[in-house]
């Protein structure tokens, strides 16, 4: 599932080929016609996103509300003087202008909505890293007093809005969590430099497009290892390295399903929370 970072590089292309003027909008599929026609020549002012919710606003308070879920795409591609291509599969929403366009394909929700059900949304989602605005003093509350696991925590997007399994794994591997550990046990210190880490690896997808989280001693030039080959891209320390050594220690990394999720980690550097009282 794309991740915070992808959703807010895609507003930023939206925004770039399309705002401030006249749109064509139209449902090749289908599925979207009836609200496409009433969006169809309007003005679209802007597109921002929210953790993994994406809203394209057209003049009047209407907004598109997009989430792509699994496998959804949203393509901004520029024509460059060459006509306007048919649309290839199942296309739920095109937009056109003189310059570009952009398909949605895949996604789970595409819907048209106004001001008030786009606050009820945000209302229901928690604090994400890339917005400046962010207070992870809420997010703080939510993990110190649950006895959840930071496994859970990390991807519940009413506590965090935006990270997905991926920044879930590497940021627990690099401040040295282990997934299973109930957020209660969590410390502050630790809250506080995840947090500032996943702002700044979150920035960094934003401005790649990839998710690279490994540190430089242990980039594959420093190490001279293979690059990692994988359809997410990017290189990281743990995610979908089942059974793979630590990039650190050189132990196998694990893996194990939590919440319908795989969870990975490294058992030598992320060791078993033990409780003082249950050692005691």
């Amino acid at each position: 599932m794309p991740e915070g970072h992808t959703l807010y590089r895609l507003a930023g292309e939206l925004d770039a080929a399309f705002a401030g003027g006249p749109v064509r909008v139209s449902s090749p599929q289908g599925r979207f016609a009836a609200d496409a026609a009433l969006l169809d020549g309007a003005v679209l002012l802007g597109a921002t996103s929210a953790g993994k919710h994406l809203f394209v606003e057209f003049e009047g308070d209407r907004f598109v509300h997009v989430h792509l879920g699994l496998i959804g795409k949203f393509d901004v591609v520029a024509l460059n003087g060459t006509p306007l291509p048919a649309p290839v599969g199942q296309v739920r929403l095109r937009l056109v202008n003189a310059t570009s366009y952009a398909d949605l394909r895949g996604a789970t929700q595409c819907d048209l909505v106004g001001a008030d059900k786009k606050e009820a949304i945000l209302a229901r989602l928690g604090q994400d890293p890339l917005d400046p605005a962010a207070d992870p003093e809420r997010v703080w509350r939510r993990i110190s007093k649950s006895h959840r696991t930071i496994g859970e925590l990390l991807m519940d997007q009413a506590v965090l809005a935006g990270v997905g399994n991926v920044y879930r794994a590497e940021i627990l591997f690099r401040h040295r969590q282990h997934p299973l550990r109930p957020g209660t046990s969590v410390r502050r210190k630790v809250f506080d430099a995840m947090w500032a880490d996943l702002v700044e690896l979150m920035t960094d997808g934003v401005r790649t497009g990839r998710i690279d989280t490994v540190r430089p001693e242990h980039t594959p030039e420093a190490m001279g290892r293979a690059p990692r080959k994988d359809d997410h891209g990017g290189e990281v320390y743990v995610y979908r390295r089942t059974g793979q050594p630590c990039l650190v220690c050189g132990t196998s990394v694990r893996t194990q399903v939590l919440a319908g999720r795989n969870l990975f980690w490294c058992p030598k550097c992320q060791p078993v929370y033990r409780s003082r009282a249950a050692v005691g």
